[in-house]
Order: C-alpha cells, then sequence, then structure tokens
C-alpha cells in the first residue's frame, strides 16, 4: 500500500471511530434517563427534568404501527386511572405528519393522551429505541426502573400495582 493510501486509510478509520465514540448509548434500565424537550399538540414544550418527583412513563409510538394502536386504548385508561397521583404519561409519536397525523388518529380512535411530537426521531435515538411501541418507567429521581418492548395492557391490575408501588 503506497503512503498516500494509508494516509486515507487512517483518516477513514480515524473518523469511523470518531464518529462511533459519539453515538448515544441506549438507555438503560437503572441509569438515568436522557432528558429532551418535545412540544405537545398544543405547542407548549415538555421537559422531562422538569417532572421530577413524578413518576413518568414514556412511550415512542406511532399512527402507523398495529401493536401501537393495540395499546393505546389501554395507555388512556391507565392515565385516567393514575389521574391525582404522582405521575405522567408522555405518548412519544415519531411519526413524520406530526401534529396533524396523531390528532387525527386521536379523533378517529376516540382517544386523547398527553403526547408529544418527535417526528425527527431525535429522542427516539437518543433513547436507543429500535421500534415502536417502546416504553421506560422513570422513578421521581430519574431512572429508568422498566423497559419495555412491544405493547402492552397498561392498565392491568399488576401493572398499576407496580406503579402504584414505584411512587409510594
Amino acid at each position: 500500500m503506497t503512503r498516500l493510501g494509508r494516509s486515507v486509510l487512517c483518516a477513514v478509520l480515524l473518523f469511523a471511530l470518531w464518529g462511533c465514540a459519539r453515538q448515544e448509548k441506549p438507555a438503560l434500565e437503572g441509569n438515568h434517563a436522557p432528558d429532551f424537550a418535545l412540544r405537545d399538540l398544543a405547542g407548549q414544550e415538555v421537559r422531562l427534568s422538569a417532572l421530577r418527583g413524578k413518576v413518568v412513563l414514556v412511550n415512542f409510538w406511532a399512527t402507523w404501527c398495529p401493536p401501537c394502536r393495540e395499546e393505546i386504548p389501554s395507555m388512556g385508561r391507565l392515565n385516567s386511572a393514575m389521574a391525582g397521583k404522582p405521575f405522567r404519561m408522555l405518548a412519544v409519536s415519531v411519526d413524520e405528519g406530526g401534529k396533524k397525523a396523531v390528532e387525527g388518529y386521536f379523533a378517529k380512535a376516540g382517544v386523547t393522551l398527553p403526547a408529544l411530537l418527535d417526528s425527527d426521531g431525535a429522542v427516539g435515538k437518543r433513547y436507543g429505541i429500535t421500534g415502536v411501541p417502546e416504553t421506560f418507567v422513570i422513578d421521581g429521581k430519574g431512572v429508568i426502573l422498566k423497559k419495555v418492548v412491544g405493547p402492552l395492557e397498561w392498565d392491568h391490575p399488576e401493572v398499576i400495582r407496580f406503579l402504584n408501588e414505584v411512587m409510594k
């Protein structure tokens, strides 16, 4: 290999290694949840760190995702069951259609959830999601207690019991 070839190869390898070092590590149970700020459907900014002291359920979903559509009604029921408690649900939509797609889906499905818009997928990338739905249960100190991949019946009595225990 020529001197120029080795120099180019070294430069490419260094650039590749630098890129790998800059990638976010996936959000894992036991680690602090990456902070983020996203807009809700009313255009208000919601920042995760502002919710310290509450148990937060962060669900990444999309309107085009059948398993997401399967679990959304139970999330609405869970959100109602947790009203008045130190709990906050954040349904983070990764739909490219943004607000219009989410509002249209909610109207058609007859569901209301506190939805945030991550249309460019930046927050999902910070959390290392591999698809939707993926959900993170975060305690009042900002630590990820549970990561759930796939749909779940969120208003199941065992889920509610777990969340109530975490809120104590």
